[in-house]
């Protein structure tokens, strides 16, 4: 720890000169800045430093200031509504029919809360005499002298016209300097000969703040006599400023990646090196690659408008034939289909894709043979709710693998080796039932606190889904919602956080280099 006399030594030109005018009395910083030529936050740096050091004493407060909104300028200059209307009404009154300017009527309700008139008979009634008021007076004094303190005007009369829009407040930040005993002493033991006139210079060394390449490749160090620190440049003694580790420093927030990408990041990267290729498709897909290439039923509850975003276009789809014939009568894989007419139209109603399954069927309707092995990390559009669970648009993880001999089991190794890899070491599996798969299974992970968490679905695609595609071989898929997961790894409550710009959670969010 640096002693007192360490701390004095070091004290900069700037230091010196801003000590100096406070000790001649003056004890505003722009008064200070005005004399020095220099900016006002400097001279509250070197002021504060100065105060750390007992050398001044420093009084800062923190006051509420008020000023007149628009709405408030033009009232102080017309008038309040309600004395505006008490001075339409006179001695007699006015009736209510003959008030039509809607911002007068506002002043109605206030005359009958100041006590300034009553409402009879659909007739407005003076009670008597009406003196201007405290927040009449506020009015004329904002609107004459601009930005005041709050402790100059009358605390209720200012909770009123904030409440009604007519003045606005922010906080006032205010310095006062005063020098210390001890900055006196300082100040005499520096050089009393010299203060008062050179106080700046009563040192024959320059202290330099910052060390430049050049001062260590070329000063003269180790100057006999001095201590460390000291050294020789360009014909001058100068001396190192000592940083001192124990003083507060402001924090830093360095710029990061969003937590929300960066586990989409490494989402991403885990497919990858599990050797997924990354797909991707449209936004706005027809319904017969989001409902009908699936083998969802053209009547199915989720093709419903609380379900799904339709728009008012049609797409082109391609040979519906083979789909058509799945859906009445079961093609040729055993199955009885849905029975019932397939319609074309309404399978070319375009929506906004509900999962990213539509990519993926499209995919492999493209590449009927093996291998295949992708995945598609992408936004989806649900009719929802906003609450914290859920919103009308999330990001899907979608996989899928196609190729010869492939089993059930291979689908549950991938699902364990994909979540292992997320973090997730208890994993189990439980039955399930989705439309276009089977067998389905809902992929579970234990979570401290929390027990048995569901994140996603999974199954072998049904042949009535890849035969009319051409695909022979087993196709194992699975969907993961990736909003839930970022709520378990991030710790929070409310999904909506991972879209907004929370600058507070962000900062305090650590920027992990994995997640």
């Amino acid at each position: 720890m640096p002693s007192q006399e360490d701390k004095l030594s070091r004290l900069s030109s700037r230091d010196r000169q801003v000590l100096k005018e406070i000790n001649q009395g003056l004890s505003d910083p722009n008064d200070i800045a005005e004399r020095l030529g220099i900016k006002e936050v400097s001279v509250i740096s070197s002021a504060e430093g100065l105060a750390g050091m007992g050398l001044v004493s420093l009084d800062k407060r923190v006051e509420e200031v008020y000023t007149l909104t628009e709405e408030g300028a033009r009232y102080a200059e017309i008038g309040l509504p309600e004395r505006r209307i008490l001075d339409i009404a006179g001695a007699e009154g006015v009736s209510l029919t003959e008030i039509k300017d809607p911002a007068l009527k506002v002043g109605i309700g206030w005359l009958k809360k100041k006590g300034w008139a009553n409402v009879e008979v659909g007739k407005i009634r003076p009670t008597g005499d009406a003196p201007p008021g405290k927040d009449e007076e506020i009015l004329a004094a904002l609107s004459f002298q601009g930005e005041t303190t709050g402790s100059a005007l009358d605390g209720e009369a200012l909770k009123l016209l904030k409440s009604r829009g007519l003045v606005e407040s922010k906080a006032q930040k205010s310095w006062s300097f005063e020098i210390s005993e001890e900055g006196k002493s300082h100040i005499l033991k520096v050089d009393r000969a010299k203060y008062g006139i050179n106080f700046h210079d009563v040192d024959l060394y320059r202290p330099v703040n910052q060390i430049t390449s050049d001062m260590i490749k070329n000063g003269v160090w180790g100057v006999m006599g001095k201590g460390d620190g000291y050294f020789m440049y360009k014909g001058g003694l100068h001396r190192a400023n000592p940083y001192d580790v124990t003083l507060p420093a402001e924090r830093i927030y360095p710029g990061k990646v969003h937590p929300y990408q960066r586990l989409l990041t490494r989402m991403r990267e885990i497919m990858l090196e599990m050797g997924f290729t990354e797909i991707k498709g449209e936004i706005v897909q027809s319904s017969f690659w989001n409902f009908d290439a699936l083998f969802q039923p053209q009547d199915h509850p989720a093709r419903e408008m609380q379900d799904t975003f339709y728009l008012d276009s049609r797409a082109e789809i391609p040979d519906y034939a083979s789909v058509k014939e799945m859906h009445e009568r079961g093609g040729d894989v055993g199955s009885t289909g849905w029975g019932g007419t397939w319609d074309p139209e309404v399978a070319r109603r375009e929506v906004l894709r509900t999962h990213t399954t539509s990519v993926t069927i499209k995919y492999l309707a493209d590449h009927p043979n093996p291998p295949v092995k992708a995945f598609s990390i992408d936004r989806v559009y649900r009719r929802e709710a906003i609450d914290p669970t859920h919103t009308p648009e999330f990001e899907q993880l979608e996989g899928v693998i196609m190729d010869e001999g492939l089993s059930f089991a291979n689908l549950l190794g991938v699902l364990k080796e994909f979540y292992a890899k997320m973090g997730f070491e208890e994993v189990r599996f439980r039955p399930g039932y989705f439309p276009y798969t089977e067998p389905s299974v809902e992929p579970e992970v234990y979570i401290e606190g929390l027990g048995w968490v569901e994140l996603g679905g999974a199954g072998v695609f049904r042949r009535e889904v890849t035969a009319p595609f051409g695909i022979d071989h087993p196709v194992l898929a699975w969907g993961l919602g990736v909003g839930r997961l970022a709520m378990l790894r991030l710790g929070l409550k409310d999904l909506r956080l991972l879209y907004q710009s929370d600058v507070g959670w962000l900062r305090e969010t650590p920027a992990l280099a994995r997640m």
